[in-house]
């Protein structure tokens, strides 16, 4: 399974946000080769200014899912200002996670996000019915 990860603010260094993201992400043994940079070909839609890179990561089924639900979480409650996080999945699920809601977590909170973010990764992308 093929995820995206995109870094969005509203002011400042997107490009350098999406850098420190990456960074933290290989920092984590079970993430390091996992993840890759990518320059999206197309902006989003309703996407302001030039569109940073994303980040990449390729998943099998059973994959570091809780890994990258902690990553993204503590990712965020160690950010300034307020980043968003969107992880868009192949069949068109996005979830978008805020620094601003991340820091008011409690630690039972924040493990408790990214135990939902890993629940969401794992979900097969043929919730629609059609599989």
């Amino acid at each position: 399974m093929r995820i995206t990860l995109a870094v969005h603010m509203e002011t400042g260094d997107r490009a350098g946000a999406s850098d420190d993201l990456y960074g933290w992400l290989r920092q984590d043994p079970e993430l390091r080769g996992l993840v890759r940079r990518e320059s999206p070909l197309d902006a989003p839609a309703g996407a302001m200014g030039a569109s940073s890179e994303v980040l990449t990561l390729v998943l099998a089924p059973d994959g570091p899912t809780a890994a990258v639900g902690a990553a993204v979480v503590v990712w965020l409650q160690n950010r300034r200002g307020n980043q968003t996080v969107t992880i868009h999945q192949p069949a068109g699920t996005q979830v978008v996670v805020s620094a601003e809601q991340a820091r008011a977590l409690t630690a039972q909170g924040a493990a408790e996000l990214a135990q939902r973010l890993a629940e969401v990764l794992r979900q097969s992308p043929a919730t629609d019915g059609s599989g």
